[in-house]
């Protein structure tokens, strides 16, 4: 037997699993009540009202405060970006120093070496 054949027998006894399952449920879910769908919080909705009628608010757009809301997590996002850029840069401006000051030493240690 393949890999293949044992994961389609493995994938048709999943699936026949799966067909007895919902079988068995299908009466049990055709019993239940329905229930009367509740609208969305009026709580919220009166909220909503309330703060469109002050003075500040009632021109505000809910677009354009949403567009005002990207806007300042896009500045933020591209300021962390460059920040973290700058910091990337210095790391690999000191590891480049350390590499020719490593170097430096290397030659002299030989020319030490040598000498003897």
């Amino acid at each position: 037997m393949s890999y293949e054949s044992i994961a389609i027998i493995i994938l048709a006894v999943s699936f026949l699993g799966m067909m007895v399952i919902i079988f068995r449920k299908i009466p049990a879910l055709v019993e239940l009540p329905v229930l009367p769908q509740k609208k969305a919080c009026p709580l919220f909705s009166k909220l909503k009202e309330k703060i469109r009628v002050i003075h500040p608010f009632k021109s505000l757009s809910s677009e354009i405060f949403l567009q005002k809301i990207l806007t300042k997590i896009r500045i933020i996002s591209l300021k962390t970006d460059n920040k973290t850029f700058n910091w990337l840069q210095k790391l690999r401006e000191r590891t480049r120093k350390k590499k020719i000051g490593e170097n430096d030493n290397y030659w002299e240690e030989i020319k030490k070496t040598t000498k003897k």
